[in-house]
């Protein structure tokens, strides 16, 4: 499954319990409020679920149907999934189920708004380096060239919910599939008059309401030069929290080079342009997810232009130079706990 992998990067404050490969199911009582947590393995990843409300039990078991249905339909490697037939469809148009069609056209439309730097389109590229099975390599600049030709979120044609790709195309949804079953969890909580909850699918974390007690919730991001440790923490609610890091999920490759999994659609090379974390804070966790991927490839040169267009998300990036920077709009809610330098980004 190419998903965004073990994502790590923005962990609750409050360590949670994780389960095995099974959902746990649990109710308790804390200072008279009904609570519920669930854990669950899925999309390659492990989540949690905890939610404050007298229904608490009823939208967890909702929203863990919704997981697994979401991860059937969406996994590129699953031979049963939408996603594996559309990628093996030879060139012929598929009917797509509603969740699928609908998550192709928002990452479609992300792709535009992102200029590119977001491109569904580069899977093949990054099967080629063995970020799928784990095999690593660093390919051919030949084979790497020829995978290029078939890259370009454009050749994806959409009709409603039906969906074509030439030959030899690929897509995959990891850059959104997470944010977009957030989203979705968060619309069954509220089905369930949930007021407070807090979803952490992998590191991608979402919060609903404030926590019980009426604060926001503590959200740490992790330090991507020391992994093990949290670099800052930033106070928020009714926010997705969503980071893309090179520290994820990357291999050295024999010329000593850390290459890392978010493949570059303009020369398909993992991207290295001045970034090595960056953290989106917004209403929308599938619009985060998108933003945190498309940044991280757009790089210091190109992401201000991409920051000024979604003025009403919040970022917090890390350039290689070991400096964290934000925007003003979450300066009263962030505090640095790292030794790195921190300033509010300044737009030209």
């Amino acid at each position: 499954m190419s998903y965004k992998g073990i994502k790590i990067a923005a962990l609750i404050c409050v360590l949670l319990p994780f389960g095995g490969c099974k959902a746990e199911k649990t109710i308790s009582k804390q200072e008279n409020v009904v609570s519920g947590t669930r854990d669950v393995f899925a999309m390659d990843t492990y989540m949690n679920m905890t939610v404050y409300g007298a229904n608490a039990e009823k939208a967890l078991d909702e929203a863990e149907k919704r997981i697994f249905k979401l991860e059937s339909e969406l996994s590129a490697t699953s031979d049963t999934s939408e996603i594996w037939k559309l990628d093996h469809s030879d060139g012929k148009a598929v009917e797509m189920s509603e969740d699928t069609a609908e998550l192709i056209g928002e990452a479609l439309d992300m792709c535009g708004k992102t200029y590119g730097c977001l491109d569904i389109t580069v899977y093949p590229i990054l099967k080629e380096w063995g970020f799928t099975t784990g095999e690593y390599r660093i390919p051919e600049k030949a084979k790497i060239d020829e995978l290029l030709s078939k890259v370009g979120y454009t050749n994806v044609k959409k009709e409603g919910k039906s969906i074509k790709l030439p030959e030899d195309v690929q897509i995959d949804l990891g850059a959104v599939a997470k944010g977009y079953t957030s989203d979705e969890i968060l619309d069954i909580m509220r089905s369930y008059d949930v007021r407070s909850a807090i979803i952490n699918l992998g590191g991608n974390v979402q919060t609903l309401g404030k926590k019980p007690d009426g604060s926001d919730w503590k959200i740490a991001v992790r330090d991507p030069f020391q992994p093990e440790t949290d670099m800052c923490v930033v106070e928020t609610s009714d926010r997705s929290v969503i980071t893309s890091g090179n520290y994820e999920r990357f291999f050295i490759g024999d010329d000593g080079k850390r290459y890392c999994h978010i493949i570059d659609p303009v020369d398909g090379y993992p991207a290295d342009n001045g970034y090595v974390s960056v953290t989106v804070i917004g209403s929308s966790g599938i619009v985060c997810d998108a933003l945190s991927t498309a940044v991280f490839v757009a790089g210091t040169e190109k992401a201000p232009e991409i920051m000024r267009d979604f003025a009403d998300y919040e970022f917090i990036v890390v350039t290689d130079d070991e400096k964290i920077h934000f925007t003003q709009g979450i300066s009263e809610h962030f505090k640095n706990i790292s030794s790195m330098p921190a300033e509010v980004i300044a737009f030209d």
